[in-house]
């Protein structure tokens, strides 16, 4: 990606029509981005815009909707200002549709964001359609949190994961799915991976877990620039919206591509353990880590699947010297990723070492209602990476 195209999007992005009055908080905000490329700061919301921008100036229809879309659930993204005055809206992405040089011949590319009513059922439907009459559009849906994607699962097991396997329909639909252990309750936590892991077979889906903006940028637009469109479920983040950990530099947006494994920032060639983990416990690990200056090495699987089983062997050959390999995740044993990743990452291990896994004690509810209990358990949780103490168990254990 040339910087040229980002910097033409980020003005896009900042410039108000003449005498438009926007709420001060928002003019903070949109100051702010106006210097993230400068200052290497992109969060997460503008590494959005950014992939957003980037393909409509290509010709590329942007079509999002879902519950507190425009906003953001979590006052991120303010897709659509409004005057406080007029109550007039502003959509700054609108303006890069069509007219630049390289957009597809004869596809006008348009940007449509919509709060959809709270019936997962009946939005989600509507937007899979759309994607499969539109493939050329990149269309996402999102829950307000991951989980009220349970009241669209008919829809999921019947034609998300299995049409194309069944008619031969494709699609390119995108699911984002908040997903995160912050000390919220049992139905704002989880998203619920474990389900769409089990879903995934014969290349039918893509599910990912990515844990940069500069990540998240290149996995949007790899999903709308691939030849064959398939539907792509994303555990978007809560709290690593605003974490400064999470923030990616521009060089991180006009080099390389979406890494489907995320090798160990601050390599240690004397690691004695490789923790292998995805989305935000990384940097609670990092952290914890650092506060025990732990010789770990951790690595981020961003993509589920199809599983990188090629990418993991690059990383376990990186560290011949540490010991027994552990998977670590904020999710109970019974939930998560690591009844997936179990025996695939055990086949990539080559009979190198036992694999143990570390992660809350399984539970019928995702998550506690309680910070108190939260934070213990999440406390629990770091030691156990790292001393081994707490928190295993074998697949099979309730």
């Amino acid at each position: 990606m040339e910087r040229k195209v980002l910097d033409r999007v980020l003005a896009a992005l900042v410039s108000l029509p003449p005498g438009f009055d926007l709420h001060p908080k928002l003019a903070k905000w949109l100051e702010t981005r106006r210097l993230a490329l400068e200052e290497d700061a992109v969060d997460w919301s503008l590494a959005e815009a950014l992939a957003f921008g980037s393909l409509l100036t290509e010709g590329r229809t942007i079509r999002l909707a879902g519950q507190d879309t425009r906003r953001g659930t979590f006052s991120q993204r303010h897709a659509v200002l409004v005057d406080q005055t007029t109550a007039a809206e502003h959509l700054p992405l609108a303006s890069l549709a069509g007219g630049f040089e390289g957009a597809l011949p004869g596809s006008p590319a348009r940007f449509f964001v919509y709060d959809s009513p709270l019936s997962e059922m009946a939005a989600m439907g509507f937007e899979y359609g759309y994607a499969v009459a539109n493939p050329q559009a990149l269309v996402a849906w999102e829950a307000q949190f991951g989980d009220f994607a349970d009241g669209a699962q008919v829809l999921i097991d019947t034609y998300l994961s299995s049409a194309e396997d069944k008619w031969g329909q494709g699609s390119g639909l995108v699911l984002l799915l908040p997903h995160g252990y912050e000390g919220q309750g049992p139905d704002h936590s989880s998203a619920r991976l474990e389900r769409f892991l089990q879903l995934a077979a014969e290349d039918n889906i893509q599910v990912a877990v990515p844990s940069t903006a500069a990540q998240y940028f290149h996995l949007l637009r790899r999903q709308a620039l691939r030849s064959q469109g398939k539907p792509l479920v994303v555990m978007t983040p809560k709290s690593l919206l605003r974490l400064a950990a999470a923030r990616s530099t521009a060089e991180d947006f006009t080099d390389g591509s979406f890494a489907q494994v995320l090798g160990d920032p601050a390599p240690s060639a004397h690691a004695k353990r490789l923790i292998f983990t995805q989305g935000k416990v990384f940097y609670d690990l990092v952290k914890a880590r650092d506060e025990r200056k732990a010789a770990v090495a951790i690595v981020r699987i961003e993509q589920l699947y199809p599983f990188p089983a090629e990418a993991i062997r690059r990383e376990l050959d990186a560290y011949p010297g540490a010991g027994q390999p552990v998977w670590v995740q904020e999710e109970p044993a019974n939930m998560g990723a690591w009844n997936f990743v179990h025996a695939r990452l055990a086949r990539a291990l080559r009979d190198r070492a036992e694999l143990r896994h570390v992660a809350r004690e399984a539970s019928a509810s995702p998550a506690t209602g309680s910070q108190t209990i939260h934070e213990r358990e999440q406390q629990q949780l770091l030691a156990a990476a790292f001393e081994g103490l707490l928190g295993e168990s074998t697949p099979s254990e309730d």
